[in-house]
């Protein structure tokens, strides 16, 4: 884990340097594509899986190392030849993957924050969920296993699979001729970002769109059918960690209402989208029939409202970047600690940017209860630790009360939370 937070400490700034670009275009062009608040829930939803990956939350329920030693007929010599089949294994398991996720009601919570965005941007490719905590990757790795490619080369290619679809996630790059055949390109994924009902569930594919071809998931974007993104079960939330969970919830409450006890045991594998006749017609839940008539998520929010989640993403950030650096010199206890406090951080500032009339009280709890922990389980011998973090909370509390006086004049809490 140390050696990935290290790699953080470089993919992270390349990535917000990337994003700087994009909205610099889009301001110099008349085009922008970034909406303030939408921004920082997906640059926020990239520091939640970030911390969850560095804190290595998973279960691993099939490994491929075990796999491979089960199911390895062959072995290909080391060279460019193995790096080249390699990756194309890690492609295809991925096409697999991300189509089992489209596909399967329970698997789709697992995904649902990454298309969560009303908006189509770079910040959107930061949207990865926190909610796949069981590892069964492995299993569409078979191919891999079978061919014998070792898993050390598997580790040093699957990030790099991953960072190269970061790119296509933008709509200032039309469509690019002879590659549009080849790979993946950014017209290919708008289309897979889309809920317009002929772009639903396809481009599937992540570096080479074959699999897409091969398979009856490709569709091409169509000029006289602009993309409108986002899910068919509007969000209608900030908050990503909310966003990770709210789908399971939903089939949770369907599955305790519905009457049947096959529906109760089915709709977790039942084709995503699918509810029990019962409870659709006693729990009904917005779905969006015609694309042309959606209404995107805006809550209103005052500048001061704006420039206090600001301080609080570049707050978290700036932590996020010290707790990588000082990884390898904090305990397991302190980097537990220290990743929910981050966590619960960011639930709270994205809670209060959803209007929700409670989080003022949460903000208070939270930073009085991170300030107890922080003295009881960080020393402050360990600098470069304790005394960033006593100062974001010290400055939270202070920004808090600003905006405690801002809604006064500006009474956005007072108003029902759309969502």
């Amino acid at each position: 884990m140390e050696a990935y937070a290290n790699a953080l400490l470089i993919a992270i700034p390349c990535f917000m340097v990337l994003l700087l670009v994009e909205m610099a275009y889009g301001y110099t062009t008349g085009k922008q594509t970034y909406v303030f608040m939408d921004t920082i829930s997906s640059l926020s939803s990239g520091l939640t899986n970030i911390l969850k990956d560095t804190l290595g939350l998973v279960v691993i329920l099939i490994s491929y190392p075990w796999l491979s030693q089960q199911l390895a007929i062959t072995q290909i010599d080391a060279g460019v030849w193995l790096y080249v089949v390699a990756f194309i294994c890690i492609d295809f398991a991925s096409y697999w993957s991300h189509r089992l996720n489209h596909k399967i009601n329970f698997f789709w919570n697992q995904h649902i924050i990454h298309h969560s965005s009303e908006e189509f941007n770079m910040a959107c490719a930061l949207r990865q969920s926190v909610s796949n905590i069981l590892g069964y990757g492995a299993l569409f790795l078979i191919p891999a296993a079978i061919l014998g490619i070792p898993q050390e080369v598997i580790a040093v290619l699957a990030p790099l699979h991953l960072f190269g679809q970061f790119w296509y996630h933008t709509q200032h790059i039309g469509k690019l001729g002879w590659l549009e055949y080849i790979i993946v390109t950014p017209s290919q994924h708008r289309v897979h970002h889309a809920i317009n009902p002929i772009y639903i569930d396809k481009n599937l594919s992540a570096i080479f769109c074959v699999w897409d071809r091969m398979f009856g998931t490709f569709q091409q974007e169509l000029d006289d059918e602009p993309p409108v993104y986002g899910v068919l079960k509007p969000v209608q939330s900030w908050n990503p960690l909310w966003i990770n969970f709210q789908h399971l919830w939903g089939l949770a409450i369907d599955a305790w209402h519905t009457k049947k006890w096959r529906d109760k045991l089915l709709l977790w594998l039942m084709p995503t989208g699918w509810r029990p006749a019962d409870v659709k017609r006693s729990i009904p839940r917005e779905v969006i029939t015609d694309v042309s008539q959606r209404t995107k998520y805006a809550p209103s929010h005052s500048r001061l409202s704006q420039l206090w989640a600001m301080f609080h993403f570049v707050s978290t950030l700036s932590l996020l970047l010290l707790f990588l650096y000082s990884f390898g010199s904090l305990q397991s206890n302190q980097a537990l600690v220290l990743g929910i406090i981050l966590f619960v951080s960011i639930f709270g500032y994205t809670s209060v940017m959803d209007h929700h009339r409670w989080s003022i009280g949460f903000e208070w709890f939270r930073i009085i209860t991170a300030g107890i922990v922080l003295q009881l389980m960080i020393p402050s011998s360990l600098s470069i630790i304790y005394w960033p973090w006593m100062t974001y909370l010290y400055l939270s509390s202070f920004a808090l009360i600003a905006l405690m006086r801002d809604i006064v004049h500006h009474p956005f809490l007072k108003t029902k939370n759309p969502a």
